[in-house]
């Protein structure tokens, strides 16, 4: 056939063709979206910041920009669940793209709190000795100069600060108010690098063993590389299956109550390969984002080499972020899979609770054992997940808003703990932390109780809420599994109590630095919430129950 030939084709089948409507203008609830765009227009204003403010300013302007950002926020998330949004007006906005429920803003609302909590532990300027008559904080003075170059010294002797924390930070935290409202996977897939970049980077920004700080952020972006191209393929065979990137429309096609079946659609439906693989490896990638095993290797390694401050922030938000987008792609995408994920996630959960609890009680590094304690407590969160019940996601939100607040305290008296090199973490430099500084001795012990789950601190209520979830759900096995390792975690944090309280301190043994009132109230608000949510957890129960149900 000759090229006019076919040209001709074309252009007939092209005018035969109906005409085409005018494309719509996207429409966007601006109200609904406002604690996303408020915290993204602050990142955006702190970049400018950078690139016009003086330098010896730029601390004091990005603080304020952050703070009140971060407060406006979460004013606006408590707005919108005034509003009624989390319970009778719970609706999707953005063009599909955003769900706002009960769940989304819950999770929103702990973001943002946890972030201003964090934020306070990155801007503390008062921990280390004074530089060439300047204060410095956690991160590197100059983070593009190689480490002990000549550059370096020059940087840290003008005085120079990485004052670009403070950005990536509202960026990370822009990314996460995204990723449990998303409700299409490719929200949720540019979500989830939005919030994921600016933790590589700033994993890498230590002061101090800067070595191993840039060591810890290769991991971290070479195995999230991993996991972010696991969840793409797995968005690319869910869309190949239901012909759509949307919740709910996924949800029908899985179901099998989808009514506007094309031949297209109807040939790719039958295909149970397509389904099953694509919600494999998307639930892989939001599992190496919360931690669980086996997709827990990064973890210690990245947490014992970030700064602290950014081990605090990203252990508490990156986990309630990503267990709220877990629960809506197994709650709302995938509820007609249950029988074939939950015994899954039976597996992943039981390895996960003993896995984190036995390796902990080998280590040595008080960093490295929070972060193995992390993965346990992810564990015993997917049993919450596993109840399949409207208790099982309401206990997972209070178990996510406990857990967070506990963790950015408990990094925040790591940084407080010092010797001549920085932050002392091996274990034997604590003994007799409670002789030389029985206050800090005492929070911290506040803290290690709670992860332990004692009564009467908020770790109790949270497991108690998710044992009890789970075993109504069905899952009494794994609380059998969850309370074992429970008693092994024991082990190892009253093993550091005691280690603090009833050894002899060494003489060389390292001080307790005196922090600012940003640290003070970042471990203040650890407590407060530890014993708050412990001895009267009730009314934030009654909260969780009520933000409980997801909208499709």
């Amino acid at each position: 056939m000759s090229a006019s030939a076919v040209h001709s084709l074309w252009t007939t089948a092209a005018t035969a063709a109906e005409p085409v409507s005018k494309i719509d203008a996207p429409t966007f609830e601006y109200g609904q979206m406002a604690p996303t765009l408020i915290v993204v227009g602050a990142a955006i204003v702190g970049v400018l910041v950078e690139a016009f403010v003086p330098r010896r300013s730029r601390y004091h302007v990005q603080m304020f920009v952050s703070v009140v950002a971060l407060a406006a926020a979460f004013a606006a998330v408590v707005a919108l669940a005034a509003d009624g949004y989390g319970t009778t007006r719970a609706r999707i906005a953005a063009m599909g793209a955003i769900a706002v429920d009960g769940p989304a803003l819950f999770l929103q609302g702990t973001v943002l709190l946890a972030g201003l909590v964090g934020l306070f532990t990155f801007a503390e300027r008062r921990l280390d000795p004074v530089v060439h008559g300047n204060r410095v904080d956690s991160f590197a003075a100059q983070a593009a100069s190689v480490p002990g170059s000549e550059s370096e010294k020059a940087a840290v002797k003008a005085g120079f600060t990485t004052t670009e924390v403070f950005p990536l930070l509202l960026f990370a935290i822009a990314g996460m108010l995204v990723f449990p409202a998303a409700n299409d996977l490719l929200t949720l897939f540019v979500a989830l690098e939005v919030f994921s970049l600016p933790l590589y980077l700033l994993c890498a920004l230590a002061r101090r063993k800067r070595l191993m700080s840039q060591e810890a952020a290769v991991k971290y972006f070479l195995l999230g590389a991993f996991a972010s191209a696991f969840t793409l393929f797995g968005i690319a065979l869910l869309y190949g299956y239901a012909g759509s990137m949307s919740y709910a429309t996924i949800a029908s096609v899985v179901d099998g109550t989808v009514t506007d079946v094309t031949p297209a659609l109807a040939a790719t439906m039958g295909n149970d390969a397509l389904l099953l693989v694509g919600a494999a490896l998307l639930v892989m990638g939001l599992l190496f984002k919360v931690g669980a095993v086996p997709f827990h290797m990064w973890t210690p390694d990245v947490y014992q080499g970030a700064p602290t401050p950014v081990t605090g922030f990203m252990a508490a938000a990156t986990k309630v972020a990503a267990f709220g987008a877990l629960l809506r792609i197994l709650y709302v995408v995938l509820p007609g899979l249950r029988w074939d994920w939950r015994p899954v996630m039976w597996g992943v959960a039981i390895v996960t609770m003993l896995g984190g609890a036995i390796v902990a009680i080998t280590q040595t590094d008080i960093k490295r054992l929070l972060a193995y304690s992390s993965i346990a407590h992810a564990g015993f969160i997917l049993a919450g997940v596993i109840a399949t019940t409207p208790d099982g996601v309401s206990s997972v939100l209070f178990y996510l808003a406990a857990y967070s607040f506990v963790t950015i305290g408990a990094f925040a008296v790591v940084t407080l703990v010092r010797d001549a090199g920085g932050e002392a973490t091996h274990l034997s430099e604590w003994a007799g932390l409670g002789r030389r500084s029985p206050l800090v001795a005492a929070v911290f012990a506040v803290f290690l109780l709670a992860f332990a789950g004692i009564p009467l601190t908020s770790g109790f209520a949270g497991k108690f809420a998710v044992f009890k979830a789970a075993a109504e759900g069905g899952a009494a096995p794994l609380v059998v599994v969850g309370v074992v390792s429970s008693a092994i975690a024991a082990f190892f944090y009253i093993r550091v109590v005691v280690l603090m309280f009833f050894s002899e301190p060494r003489p060389e043994g390292p001080t307790v630095a005196v922090p600012s009132p940003l640290t003070m109230t970042a471990i203040g608000v650890g407590v407060a919430v530890t014993l708050v949510l412990g001895v009267a957890p009730q009314y934030f129960l009654d909260l969780a129950g009520q933000a409980g149900v997801f909208v499709r």
